[in-house]
């Protein structure tokens, strides 16, 4: 999965530090990314204080893997524009090395945090990256706001060898086979939202639920937990909430189609299931 970037490590405690020789600076518009046009990597230190020295761009920490830390670099050198590319977060979902792949969807998250608090939600004064911790502090009434994660499950519904794969409908979405998907709901534990959005979506009660693995998912800014559970009693008839999902079909274990991307929890739960594993 994206994040399993092992022999590397990822080291997410915030320190309120300037950026180094080695270490990578990441500038965006909105929801793109500026990536080097020679290599397609993010910037290193050297190749943006070469076109404007760094001691005149503002930056904030986000995180390190190994010794490389990365930085939000909150003003673009109109230099580095002419030697990048922009690119959409799905860009990552494909780049190499992995590694790098997973820095950067973890960095585009949380850059969209700090754009989208620039105002306090409670005075509406401008707020300000805080020097202490991973947080927008506001400077007038002192509301701190942390980086949201939104938790959701996915859903492998099994009946024997079978199990249950669907397609989104929703413009925008991949058309290949996934599993149940969904948010979890004010005062709902993960268990009651597995129990809810197979219901919602396919219209099946389950049961014997139990937790796989899960995967903190920077596309959607959410942690995902996966679930398997049995489908309860032997009516396989699916009902299927159509603004959600095109199809939802049962297929044999050995005549399972493609998981996807294999960077996905989804993709490992499918397979895992392949191979009799779950």
């Amino acid at each position: 999965m994206i994040q399993d970037i092992y022999p590397h490590k990822f080291h997410n405690e915030y320190k309120n530090q300037a950026p180094k020789p080695g270490d990578r600076i990441l500038f965006y518009d909105g929801r793109k990314t500026l990536l080097n046009g020679r290599t397609g990597l993010p910037f290193s230190y050297e190749e943006t204080d070469h076109i404007c020295p760094l001691s005149g761009v503002p930056t904030v920490y986000l995180f390190a893997v190994d010794e490389i830390a990365f930085f939000w670099g909150r003003v673009i050198p109109a230099g580095l524009i002419e030697q990048g590319i922009w690119v959409e977060d799905r860009h990552f979902r494909d780049m190499k090395p992995e590694w790098m792949a997973f820095s950067c969807i973890t960095s585009s998250q949380l850059h969209s945090f700090y754009h989208q608090h620039q105002f306090c939600g409670c005075c509406g004064a401008p707020a300000l990256p805080d020097e202490k911790e991973r947080a927008m502090r506001c400077p007038v009434c002192g509301h701190i706001s942390y980086p949201v994660i939104c938790p959701a499950v996915i859903v492998g519904i099994t009946h024997g060898s079978r199990l249950l794969l669907t397609k989104y409908s929703r413009p925008g979405t991949i058309r290949k086979y996934a599993l149940v998907a969904g948010y979890t709901e004010i005062g709902e534990s993960l268990e009651d939202t597995v129990r809810r959005e197979v219901m919602e979506e396919v219209g099946l009660s389950v049961t014997n639920i139990r937790f796989y693995k899960s995967q903190p998912w920077s596309f959607s800014g959410s942690l995902l937990a996966g679930f398997f559970c049995d489908l309860s009693g032997d009516d396989e008839t699916v009902r299927l909430q159509e603004d959600e999902l095109s199809e939802a079909s049962w297929f044999d274990r050995e005549e399972l189609p493609d998981g996807g991307s294999s960077i996905s929890l989804t993709h490992e739960m499918i397979e895992a299931f392949r191979n009799g594993k779950c």
